[in-house]
């Protein structure tokens, strides 16, 4: 099968992009949540924490269906938010760490399921309507 490689590379790189975005997005949101309207403020940071796993799983899993990176997307989130559950010392030690407290949080909450959900969903049709698959 003949493989385009300025194309490929081309949709990496989207990606890529993607990520670094959605990642300075999320960072903004939390920073300046003050000057956000409250429902922004209380949701933004995780949709978007949920759409740059998203794009992460399409740059690692480039060659998979969009449903594919979709549902390793909606696991991994919620995983990581079931692990919230677990409060052992050694796992809190890593989540009092900035970047330990970004990823893996720092307590369950129904709630951010949802965000999640809704996150994966839109970068899912960001993904679709930008036609890079």
């Amino acid at each position: 099968m003949f493989i385009n490689k300025g194309h490929f590379l081309y949709k990496r790189s989207i990606y890529i992009l993607a990520i670094v975005v959605f990642i300075a997005l999320g960072l903004a949101s939390r920073k300046f949540s003050e000057l956000l309207p409250i429902l922004v403020a209380q949701n933004a940071g995780d949709m978007l924490w949920a759409m740059m796993v998203y794009y992460g799983f399409r740059l690692i899993l480039f060659h998979k269906s969009i449903l594919t990176a979709f549902c390793f997307s909606l696991s991994f989130c919620f995983i990581i938010e079931f692990s919230q559950l677990y409060q052992a010392e050694w796992i809190n030690h890593l989540r009092s760490y900035p970047f330990g407290a970004l990823v893996l949080g720092k307590g369950y909450l129904t709630v951010d399921l949802i965000r999640y959900i809704v996150g994966i969903l839109i970068a899912t049709a960001l993904d679709k309507l930008s036609n890079l698959r």
